[in-house]
This record gives C-alpha cells, sequence and structure tokens, in this order.
C-alpha cells in the first residue's frame, strides 16, 4: 500500500494546474460544455422537484400532524441532493467517457516518462473507443448504483441514520475514485473487478484522490472544473504511484 490522503488529493489538484496547458485544452472544451449543461439542468430539476415535495408533504399531512412536515423536509432534501448528485454525476462521465478517455491518452503522451503501455486487445482503439467506452461505463453504472441503494435506505432508519452522511462521503469517494481511475486503467485492459482490486491496496490513495474529486464537484464554479481535472489527475496518479505495483 502507498500514498497517503493528501497525495491522492493533490494529484486532483495538480489536474486543475493542467488545464490551461496548451496541449489539454483541445480535449476539454467538449466535457466542459458538456458538464455545464448537464450540472445547470440538474439544480433546475433539482429545486423543482424540491418544490413538488414540499406540496405533496403539506397536503398528505392532516392539519394535526404538518409539525411532521419540519421533520421529514430535511430528509426529503437530503435524498434529493444525493439523487441530483449521483445522477448527474454519473450521466455526465457515460456522455464524456470517449472525450476523457481522447485527455487522459494526451496527458500521458505529455509526460516525461510515462508508464509502460499495455497492449491494448486487438480491434481496440480510435472511433471504436468513441462507441464502445458509454457501453462499458455501464457496468460501472449498476455496480455505483448497487451503493446508493443501501444508503437511501440507510436515511430512514432511526439512530443509524446519524451515520448516513459519513457513509454518504466515503462511498462517494470510493465510486468517484473508480469512474475517473478507469481512464488510464480500462485502456491498459484491466478489468473493473481488477481495478477495484488494485485502489483497495492503495485505499488512503484512492479515498484521497475521490474525496478531493467530490469536494470541487461540490463546489460552485470549480465544479464545472472537476470532471477533467480528475481525469488528468488519475491519469498522472496511475503513472506515478500506481503503475510499477500493478
Amino acid at each position: 500500500m502507498s500514498g497517503s490522503l493528501a497525495t491522492g488529493a493533490g494529484y486532483v489538484l495538480t489536474g486543475l494546474r493542467w488545464l490551461p496547458k496548451s496541449g489539454v485544452r483541445g480535449f476539454i472544451v467538449l466535457p466542459l460544455t458538456i458538464n455545464s449543461l448537464l450540472f445547470g439542468g440538474a439544480i433546475w430539476w433539482g429545486i423543482h422537484q424540491i418544490e413538488r415535495l414540499s406540496q405533496m408533504l403539506q397536503h398528505w399531512l392532516p392539519s394535526w400532524l404538518t409539525w411532521l412536515h419540519w421533520l421529514l423536509w430535511p430528509l426529503f432534501i437530503v435524498v434529493v441532493v444525493i439523487g441530483v448528485f449521483y445522477a448527474f454525476a454519473l450521466v455526465a462521465n457515460l456522455i464524456a467517457a470517449p472525450f476523457n478517455g481522447l485527455l487522459a491518452e494526451q496527458v500521458e503522451k505529455m509526460l516525461d516518462s510515462p508508464a509502460a503501455p499495455v497492449p491494448p486487445p486487438s480491434g481496440s482503439g480510435g472511433w471504436r473507443d468513441l462507441v464502445l467506452s458509454p457501453v462499458a461505463g455501464l457496468g460501472r453504472l449498476v455496480y455505483f448504483l448497487l451503493w446508493l441503494i443501501p444508503l437511501i435506505i440507510l436515511l430512514f432508519v432511526p439512530v443509524v441514520n446519524v451515520v448516513a452522511p459519513f457513509v454518504w462521503l466515503l462511498s462517494t469517494a470510493w465510486t468517484l475514485a473508480l469512474e475517473y481511475a478507469d481512464y488510464p486503467l480500462g485502456k491498459r485492459g484491466m478489468s473493473f473487478e481488477n481495478q477495484r482490486q488494485l485502489l483497495r491496496r492503495h485505499w488512503p490513495l484512492t479515498l484521497g484522490f475521490g474525496g478531493m474529486t467530490l469536494l470541487l464537484t461540490l463546489t460552485p464554479i470549480l465544479n464545472f472544473l472537476a470532471m477533467p481535472a480528475a481525469v488528468i489527475g488519475a491519469t498522472l496518479m496511475w503513472n506515478r504511484e500506481l503503475a510499477d505495483g500493478s
């Protein structure tokens, strides 16, 4: 096991510093546009759903239980926020996956000493990757949803739901790290299962990377840059920390 929480977080910040470089600017325009449109749509949809939930809750509760509205309302807000966050992150990455793959390749070309490449399976590369990468992302989508369902259930369990925010932070950091690590690792033919095994062996590095990615995603303005910064950061982290031990 190598690396630390701070080291993993540092790679995401390094990815931010790489964004203005002339070699990568052309690869982030389209993903950035997709990110911006989806994030704006997610905010609009989330606000609309919160308003609808409030009205439904007020009509559903009898007059003598209206005080429950103020107890249940924060819980509904948390559920909507988590749902919007996961939906936005997963859909945005699914659509932008082909272009993020090209960005990861370009970052490796710009490194002074990139990790030795693993020959890809025959017939892969180019436009084939552009078409198939969203399909490959569906498997990860199912895995991430399996994390989301028990987390939402946990919110409704008395007493236990106190730890739900901490579980959400850890699980989201883990899933974000898996999502972005796939760009350098998947290109080398590493299966999703093997990727999980590798990142588990370096869990401080992984959680530090995913935690900083989550922080950027939740930070206004910076959230538009979180996706390309995380792709660059994951590629750098693979080459500098994980390649030798894989």
